[in-house]
Formats: structure tokens, sequence, C-alpha cells
């Protein structure tokens, strides 16, 4: 042949002198031999090089997902904010959505102290709904006797039977 694939320091496993057609001509012999384990480990993904890629790209992966959480931050704030007209908001989406990590440096510039104070208003709004909740609940158990008028009240109208309205009055007497 007369080909580089000859020369017996090119079949020692040395991919990195092999042009793309010769390494699709070569032989890698039996899949157990040393030939074929060098070519499988080669195959492994760049990015596991070393170590330092390795943190490289874990770096720029954690940036990644930082701008994700604050790009989807800004647009929650966007839309759950009921003082901002439409049009101002169809503008911040343009901003956010063409140029994301720009409009969503602009936007925490212009409005980040807004932006908490929105959080914070609706943070004391869900406790206060809360702890009227809880009040509600906690105020609606009803004495023995409203217990027993009540069922008495059903009995009489022939919602429950006999036996239902004993075993409601033991419920509310135990």
């Amino acid at each position: 042949m007369g080909d580089a694939l000859d020369t017996p320091d090119l079949l020692q496993c040395e991919p990195q002198r092999l042009s793309e057609a010769q390494v699709m001509r070569l032989d890698l012999g039996e899949p157990g031999s040393a030939c074929a384990h060098h070519w499988e480990e080669m195959a492994v993904d760049a990015m596991t090089n070393d170590f330092g890629e390795v943190l490289l790209w874990s770096f720029w992966f954690f940036i990644w997902i930082a701008a994700l959480m604050v790009w989807f931050r800004c647009l929650w704030d966007l839309f759950g904010d009921r003082s901002l007209s439409g049009w101002a908001k169809a503008g911040w989406a343009i901003l956010l959505i063409f140029v994301p990590w720009l409009g969503a440096l602009i936007y925490l510039i212009v409005r980040g102290r807004s932006m908490n104070e929105r959080q914070r208003t609706a943070i004391v709004q869900r406790q206060a709904e809360q702890e009227k909740y809880i009040q509600d609940v906690a105020s609606t158990s009803k004495s023995p006797s409203d217990e027993i008028a009540n069922a008495k009240g059903l009995l009489d109208s022939g919602t429950i039977t006999q036996e239902e309205y004993e075993s409601l009055k033991a419920k509310a007497l135990a």
C-alpha cells in the first residue's frame, strides 16, 4: 500500500498522528487488546481530560444556571407586578427575551429595590391570610350543646337516623 498505516509506530495506538481516513481503515484488533482499549479510552468525552477542564466547565455550568435563575426571577417579578402597565411589561419582556443577560442586569439595577418590596409585601399578606385562616378554623369549634342541638335539628328534619343522632351526641359529650 505504501500508506502511513504500514509503519510500526502508527500501529502502536498513536491516534493523534493518524488522519481520519487512516483511522477509519485501521484494524483495532480484538476487543480485549491493548490497542482497542486505548481507542475506547480516547472515546471518553473531551471535557473530562483533566481536572482543570472539569473545574472550568463546572464553573461555567454554575454561572449558566445562576443566570437562568436570575432571568426567571426577573420574568416572575415582571408579570407579577400589578402597578406596571401592559406596555411597560411588553418592553421589559422584549428586552429580557432578546437580550437576556443585559436585560436581566438592567432590570435588576432599575427595579431591584421594588422587587424586594413587592416580595416583602406578598409575604406579609400571605402571613396575614394564614393567621386569619387559623383563627377562623380555631374559632369554629362549637360547644357540646351546640353540636347536640345541631344534631337534633338534623334528626328532626329526617337527615339522620336516631342511631346517628345518638353517636353524634356521644361524640359531642366525649
